[in-house]
């Protein structure tokens, strides 16, 4: 629990810088970026820990919540290293520090034995959540920024983001990435989850691959005919919105409602 609470504090403690930051008219410092850093090794520490005392990786629903938030803020620590995005961790350190909390009271469940090919699979998965959870937050914020900018409305905190096409082109290839990933989850499900279609599985199925189709027709669109914008702001929340339902919607259900792994 002590690592875990430092994790929060320091989680908060760089969003926080991020926020002066922003205040500051946009002004740009790495001061945040010491307490990220230290915030993502020690989240990713209680994990190891709480694995190793289990005998095994737990990935139960708090569990793969706090995973995929933690993918969240290491790709934002990334990305604000090489002086991109750093205002995302305004968003994404609180959600890690919160959902950490909640895997750090609630989550902790016995592991189960899984094979090789089944943590692949997992872990597909999770990599694949988190890099187009923070694909929303570009969609998002590019949205937000166009906005701004067609009312004329010069707010501070747009001078903390790249400009508006430098924003969009790291969005698609953020996109582009996890389509990637999403697209290895689905094969290894295909070849290596048995009974892929019961039907504790086929709405998390068949949602995971619907939201893979909107982002590879949204890339599709991209090459072919330069999407941009909201066009491309509504197809990336759409998908992603999927993904959460087919993932944690089914997971929130099985396992926390109906109490089943």
């Amino acid at each position: 629990m002590t690592i875990v609470l430092i994790a929060v504090v320091l989680y908060l403690t760089a969003a926080g810088l991020l926020v002066f930051q922003l205040r500051q008219e946009g002004t740009r410092s790495l001061s945040w970026l010491l307490p990220a850093l230290v915030a993502v090794v020690l989240h990713l520490s209680a994990h190891a820990m709480t694995w190793r005392n289990a005998g095994g990786a737990d990935l139960h629903f708090f569990s793969a919540l706090s995973l995929v938030a933690l993918g969240m803020a290491a790709m934002t620590t990334l990305y604000g290293a090489a002086g991109r995005m750093a205002a995302l961790g305004v968003v994404v350190f609180p959600i890690a520090a919160a959902l950490l909390a909640a895997y750090a009271n609630y989550g902790h469940v016995t592991a189960e034995a899984l094979d090789w090919r089944l943590q692949l699979h997992a872990w597909c998965a999770l990599l694949a959540y988190a890099t187009l959870a923070i694909a929303a937050l570009l969609a998002i914020t590019s949205w937000l920024q166009e906005r701004a900018l067609r009312r004329r409305e010069f707010h501070g905190w747009l001078r903390a983001l790249p400009p508006l096409v430098e924003l969009e082109s790291l969005l698609f290839r953020t996109i582009a990435v996890g389509f990637v990933l999403l697209s290895a989850t689905l094969l290894t499900g295909v070849l290596f989850v048995e009974n892929l279609f019961a039907q504790h599985l086929v709405h998390k199925t068949v949602l995971s691959v619907l939201s893979w189709l909107l982002f590879g027709g949204l890339l599709l669109g991209r090459w072919r005919r330069g999407w941009r914008g909201e066009t491309a702001v509504r197809w990336t929340l759409t998908a992603m919105g999927l993904l959460v339902l087919a993932f944690f919607g089914s997971k929130f259900v099985l396992e926390v409602l109906l109490g089943r792994a």
